[in-house]
């Protein structure tokens, strides 16, 4: 299994990141580059607990889906997706965010296994590249008045209020 860690600050408030982080089409403008749409699932708006999307975009010459599945939740600080179908044996992305004195800090850590062992590699540099563009186009976004594109518009509301987090039973599984 691959794991990769990555820290963004942000000049912007906690609940205006974690929710730009929830933007489904805040993702789709950062990842143009793959072409990559939401094809099924929530595919617009704020994605919540429970919810899932389909990506499908391009990735090493070939079209490819992932869909994946929000399963752990407590607004303003965690999120947590799965992957539910897609290439990956397996893919987790954990989204932390803290409060600073001066911003927020934006944590990821990604789990995956890659179908073939060989790949691990170069798809770790891929993820990983992916991830600080996904987060620097965040970053830009929150800290300008971009922010009021994504979420200052009618119909786009806050998460609902704060639960405990649920682990995906699957992960947990792994860790005993």
């Amino acid at each position: 299994m691959q794991i990769i860690r990555l820290s963004t600050w942000i000049n912007a408030p906690i609940e205006r990141c974690f929710q730009l982080a929830t933007s489904i089409d805040l993702h789709r403008a950062s990842a143009a580059a793959t072409e990559e749409k939401a094809i099924d699932g929530v595919t617009t708006g704020l994605i919540t607990e429970g919810q899932t999307v389909q990506w499908r975009g391009r990735h090493f010459g070939r079209n490819v889906t992932h869909t994946s599945k929000i399963d752990g939740w407590r607004p303003y600080q965690y999120f947590h997706e799965t992957m539910v179908e897609g290439w990956f044996l397996r893919f987790e992305n954990e989204h932390h965010f803290g409060l600073m004195d001066d911003g927020t800090r934006l944590g990821d850590e990604v789990r995956f296994v890659a179908p073939y062992k060989l790949a691990e590699v170069v798809v770790r540099r891929r993820l990983l590249n992916m991830l600080k563009q996904r987060n620097l186009y965040l970053k830009q976004v929150a800290e300008s008045e971009e922010w009021r594109r994504y979420l200052g518009r009618p119909g786009v509301a806050a998460p609902p209020a704060a639960r405990d987090v649920a682990i995906s039973p699957q992960w947990g599984k792994l860790r005993a």
